[in-house]
């Protein structure tokens, strides 16, 4: 299997580039984490970045264009030569250049197209999940086009909604599933299956 190198982006606790580290680490996933870029300075993700001796970019989108943002992210992702850009918790629109287009991914907490788009992250979709009573979630692992939550879908797991479920109980479910999921599909990238 032919290793990949990934660009990392995040802007909160860093549970899944912590799976990433650790399916790299254990032989499950061929690939090399050369960049971690998040929006945020002082959070656990860039603590574990730091830790693994990941280099760290941090670039804030406060009081700049989301073209100006992109860029930045995209040219800190290009100096590393990323072969692929994922998405693990990043809360921001971003434009996607035309070097990156078909190379970046999103893990979302839903089965998309439902419960996504702007304001639809973390505890907002289990809420919304089981207020509108369903038995069925899940997480996605889509290319990221300019839309939020939008984009070719790569794959797709599913966890039924229990009659008890809370959005904390929900939520622990769809991250178990997050966590084999986005590393399967950077695999079949890797192998080329999506191409």
């Amino acid at each position: 299997m032919e290793s990949l190198r990934l660009a990392v982006l995040l802007s909160g606790s860093g549970r899944t580039l912590d799976n990433l580290l650790e399916r790299i680490a254990s032989g499950h996933l061929a690939a090399t984490i050369e960049l971690v870029v998040s929006s945020r300075e002082d959070i656990r993700g860039v603590r574990i970045a730091k830790a693994a001796g990941i280099p760290v970019s941090v670039v804030s989108p406060r009081g700049i264009t989301v073209a100006d943002f992109s860029q930045a992210i995209f040219d800190a992702c290009d100096s590393c030569r990323a072969e692929l850009v994922v998405m693990a918790g990043f809360l921001h629109l971003v434009r996607i250049p035309t070097n990156f287009a078909g190379r970046v991914v999103n893990i979302h907490p839903s089965l998309l197209p439902a419960f996504g788009g702007k304001g639809f992250h973390g505890m907002h979709v289990h809420r919304a999940v089981i207020e509108r009573g369903c038995t069925l979630s899940g997480c996605t692992v889509h290319f990221v086009d300019d839309e939020y939550d939008h984009g070719r879908i790569l794959l797709q797991k599913a966890v039924p909604v229990l009659c008890d479920d809370t959005p904390d109980s929900l939520a622990a479910r769809v991250f178990a599933a997050e966590c084999e999921a986005l590393p399967e599909a950077i695999a079949l990238i890797s192998n080329r299956s999506l191409f």
